[in-house]
């Protein structure tokens, strides 16, 4: 028998709270209620938790900053209201806390502690995306936001395209390019759905290859926002860069580097491009050895 009422926060608890991603009108009645009644907020960005209970009506409470930068600083403070009777909530700048956000430290001193902790389920922008994509994503892996330097995040795309899984991923708008340019080099006809402004009032959803998505980003000049992507799963998984590496070692020591890349995209199902340079670093190597 499901609950109907809305309950005060009980002194002590942790809650761990989900708002809007975008559009206000999505946060849940208890949500509200646990807003409104904890003694303590533990807020990734104050301001914009401000920002939230003013459209709420709500009245500001005590205010902690929880972020990556100063998380175990944070915690001791917010352990030391629950451990004084506190009622606590635990919020993000948007959706579900720990998906991608601070917060996991607090959540396992508590359990450590004793303190309870309880969700208040809500927006996820990773349920949402997942609700209106049209690309098959049983069983899909989510990675949070990719590495930002180019080198890690090529090894790490390479590793889940190896995984043949559909994988749900975060992007940066001033990062999405390079993004979609490697995964055109390593699967150019793998399927992604992006997902841009969830929610709010220019939200977009496109569907295509790597290639055509550039194209369509840029002929509507859509790069800004915050972006929420499905990579397709593949029914015959990309080729390990490990794999990639020991093909291409056989390959070179017998035929000419064009050659060699243009024999082992064949074999690999990736692009030459990609290959050749696999092939030069390792002559390269040789070279200096």
């Amino acid at each position: 028998m499901s609950e109907t009422s809305t309950q005060s926060p009980e002194a002590g608890v942790l809650y761990v709270v989900a708002t809007p991603i975008g559009h206000l009108d999505d946060i849940s009645r208890r949500a509200v209620t646990v807003l409104g009644g904890v003694g303590t907020i533990a807020a990734e960005d104050t301001r914009r938790m401000l920002s939230l209970l003013s459209a709420l009506g709500l009245a500001k409470p005590k205010l902690v900053a929880l972020h990556e930068h100063n998380e175990a600083a944070a915690v001791d403070r917010v352990l030391t209201e629950l451990e004084a009777g506190v009622a606590v909530a635990l919020v993000s700048d948007a959706g579900t806390p720990l998906l991608s956000d601070p917060g996991f430290l607090l959540v396992r001193r508590c359990f450590a502690a004793g303190i309870p902790v309880r969700p208040v389920p809500g927006p996820s922008a990773v349920a949402a995306v997942l609700s209106v994509c049209p690309l098959p994503a049983t069983g899909c892996r989510f990675v949070g936001f990719l590495p930002a330097r180019a080198g890690a995040r090529q090894n790490l795309l390479t590793e889940l395209l190896a995984e043949g899984h559909p994988v749900v991923f975060f992007e940066a708008p001033h990062r999405l390019r390079e993004t979609l340019l490697a995964l055109d080099e390593l699967a150019p006809s793998r399927q992604l759905f992006v997902a841009r402004e969830m929610t709010k009032r220019f939200e977009t959803y496109l569907a295509a290859t790597p290639a055509a998505l550039i194209d369509q980003i840029d002929a509507a000049d859509q790069w800004r926002g915050e972006f929420v992507c499905v990579l397709e799963g593949g029914t015959a998984p990309a080729a390990s860069a490990r794999e990639q590496a020991r093909v291409m070692g056989i390959l070179n020591a017998e035929l000419p580097p064009a050659q060699a890349a243009r024999l082992g995209a064949q074999i690999l199902g990736v692009r030459k491009s990609v290959l050749y340079g696999i092939g030069g670093r390792r002559k390269e190597r040789d070279r200096t050895n």
